[in-house]
């Protein structure tokens, strides 16, 4: 399994999918970037979907979570699709948590990347499940996560830069 996406060029994600952008929810960026996986595996009910940065890490001790969605039913999600779509459920990002600016409510979509210290590296984590997860929107990714178990057919990520 695998992920391809045009939001990646040349290794660096495009300015439109964070603070270079000009979608935004408060002081988050939240236009999604479209991406499909290919080689699935057969019996693949629903995908669920991580987008962090690890490097933030050092800047406020944490991966900062960028998206979680579950229940995806298609190999594929199209640009924007966290604003424009309802068929698949999102959980809240960081940008609810002690350093961001939303409520729970507001943070449950695609929180765009923001680096405050010049490039990240960011990246996509695709989980191909055999059932759709008992979740709701609003959902942390733990909650996630825990779910996740003994439903796991496959995982791949792809990774961007993206620079302050």
């Amino acid at each position: 399994m695998y992920i391809t996406t045009d939001a990646i060029q040349k290794g660096r994600f495009l300015d439109r999918f964070g603070s270079r952008g000009e979608d935004f929810i408060g002081d988050m960026p939240c236009r999604s970037f479209g991406f499909a996986v290919h080689d699935v595996p057969e019996g693949t009910k629903s995908f669920a979907l991580l987008f962090e940065d690890k490097d933030a890490i050092p800047v406020c001790g944490f991966s900062w979570i960028h998206w979680v969605a579950a229940n995806i039913q298609q190999g594929s999600l199209p640009e924007n699709a966290s604003q424009e779509r309802d068929d698949f459920l999102q959980g809240a990002n960081s940008w609810a948590g002690p350093l961001g600016s939303l409520d729970r409510r507001q943070a449950s979509f695609y929180g765009g990347m923001a680096p405050p210290d010049g490039d990240h590296r960011y990246q996509l984590h695709v989980f191909a499940l055999d059932c759709l997860l008992p979740l709701q929107n609003g959902f942390t990714y733990n909650e996630m996560y825990f779910a996740i178990e003994g439903h796991l057919l496959a995982q791949t990520a792809i990774t961007g830069l993206y620079g302050a």
